[in-house]
């Protein structure tokens, strides 16, 4: 385990209007506000989600399961914002569901908010993190 000790700076409120694209949205903040390093909170709908909710076996590299979720969804859950060199990337796991239907994953590629979508951006101050290529799962991971 590695780690570093940080401090909380800005905290960002968000609404999302209906048919905002969540990962846009989120992207183009940090980079407008220059936002390194965050953990980040989702509640609301979305629609048109592209999601994985795993890979097919326990083996690298990791060959992800997806499930494209095109009807309206409730959603709740937690992200990450680390740059990638000039980029934010941002890393977010949330549970998906409507009536007795739902999925746990990981929100990649697309979705778009449906009614309303709220968000609480929380700044992490004092980190040196960044998101890198790992070569043996391929997948842009935290590195310290």
């Amino acid at each position: 385990m590695k780690y570093q000790v940080g401090n909380t700076n800005r905290v960002f409120v968000l609404r999302f209007e209906d048919g905002d694209k969540v990962l846009n949205c989120l992207t183009e903040l940090a980079q407008k506000e220059n936002i390194r390093s965050a953990v980040f909170y989702l509640i609301g709908g979305m629609r048109n989600c592209k999601i994985v909710v795993g890979p097919q076996k326990d083996e690298m590299p990791p060959v992800p399961v997806w499930r494209e979720l095109s009807d309206s969804q409730e959603v709740i859950g937690i992200g990450t914002i680390f740059w990638d060199s000039n980029n934010p990337r941002v890393h977010f796991h949330g549970a998906f569901g409507k009536h007795d239907r739902f999925n746990v994953g990981c929100l990649r590629e697309s979705a778009e908010t449906f009614l309303v979508l709220e968000a609480i951006i929380i700044e992490i101050a004092n980190i040196e993190a960044t998101r890198e290529l790992d070569p043996s799962s391929g997948l842009v991971l935290l590195k310290l």
